[in-house]
C-alpha cells in the first residue's frame, strides 16, 4: 500500500495514458497516474483544461488493461469536482466504476478538503495535489513556482495539513521550492510525491513522454530525459519514407506470394 511507504524506499511513479505504455511500465513502477496531462501530451491542448471526464475514463480503461501490478490513479479533470462534495463523489464514483482504477487524484488543498473527505467517506482512495496546480494555470496567471514568499509557504503548509486531515493517502507536490517541499514532507504523515519539488519527497513522478524524450515543445526544467525517442521516431519515419519512395519497401520478406505459404500474424 502506498500510504505505508512513508519514509521508506522512494515510491516510483510515472504517467501512462495507453495500453502498450502501461504494459511496458507496469513492472518498474509502484504507481501509474493517468494524468489530465493527457490533454496536452496526446490531444494537443495548450493546458490540462482540455481534459474531460470521458477522456480520462477512456485512457483509464486503456491503462487498466495494460497494468496488473501498479496502483493506478486517474486524475479528476477540471470541472468534475470543484462545485460541491456531491459532484466530486459522483465523478469519482463514475471514474472508478468505469475504469476499475484503485484511486483518483484531484488538485487543491484547503479549498478542496470537503471534496476529498467526501470521496474518501464514499470508500474511494484519494491522492491530493498541492503547489503548482496545472488546472488553475489560467486563473493563476501562468505556471508559477510556489513557496517563494512566507505567505505562500504558510498557505502550502495549510494545504498539506488539509489534504492529510481530509483522508488522502498521499499528495503530489508540484513546482515548489525545494526546501519548502522537503519541509512539508517531514511535516505530514502521508507520502509526498514530488514533481519539480524535492529529492526528499517520499516519491517522484514524471510525465512519461517528457521522460523518454517524446515532448516536441518546451521540456520543463525539472525533467530528466532518460531517452530521446524524438530522434528515434524521426529517423525511423525518414528511413521508411525513403524506402517507400525508392520501392525498397515492401521487400520479399514483407509480402505474401502464392508459393510462400506465409499467413498473416
Amino acid at each position: 500500500m502506498i500510504r505505508r511507504r512513508k519514509g521508506g524506499e522512494p515510491i516510483v511513479c510515472l504517467t501512462a495514458y495507453t495500453y502498450p505504455v502501461a504494459r511496458l511500465l507496469d513492472d518498474h513502477v509502484d504507481l501509474l497516474l493517468v494524468g489530465d496531462s493527457v490533454a496536452m501530451v496526446l490531444h494537443g491542448h495548450k493546458t490540462t483544461l482540455g481534459a474531460s471526464i470521458e477522456m480520462m475514463i477512456a485512457h483509464g480503461q486503456a491503462v487498466m488493461r495494460g497494468s496488473t501490478k501498479a496502483c493506478v490513479v486517474v486524475d479528476m479533470p477540471a470541472g468534475s469536482y470543484e462545485e460541491s462534495a456531491a459532484q466530486a463523489v459522483a465523478s469519482a464514483r463514475r471514474i472508478v466504476d468505469e475504469t476499475g482504477c484503485q484511486a483518483v487524484k484531484l488538485e487543491g488543498g484547503v479549498g478542496m478538503a470537503r471534496q476529498i473527505a467526501a470521496i474518501v467517506a464514499a470508500g474511494i482512495p484519494v491522492m491530493g495535489h498541492i503547489g503548482l496546480l496545472p488546472q488553475s494555470v489560467e486563473s493563476d496567471g501562468g505556471y508559477k513556482i510556489k513557496g517563494r514568499t512566507e505567505e505562500n509557504v504558510a498557505a502550502l503548509f495549510r494545504d498539506a495539513d488539509a489534504v492529510e486531515k481530509a483522508g488522502a493517502f498521499s499528495v503530489v507536490i508540484e513546482g515548489t521550492i525545494e526546501t519548502v517541499a522537503a519541509d512539508i514532507t517531514r511535516h505530514i504523515s502521508i507520502p509526498t510525491i514530488g514533481i519539480g519539488a524535492s529529492g526528499d519527497c517520499d516519491g517522484q513522478i514524471l510525465v512519461i513522454d517528457d521522460m523518454v524524450g517524446l515532448t516536441v515543445e518546451r521540456v520543463p526544467k525539472f525533467v530528466k530525459e532518460y531517452a530521446n525517442l524524438r530522434d528515434v521516431i524521426s529517423h525511423a519515419a525518414s528511413t521508411y519514407a525513403a524506402e517507400v519512395r525508392s520501392r525498397a519497401f515492401p521487400g520479399p520478406d514483407h509480402i505474401f506470394s502464392a508459393t510462400s505459404g506465409k499467413e498473416p500474424t
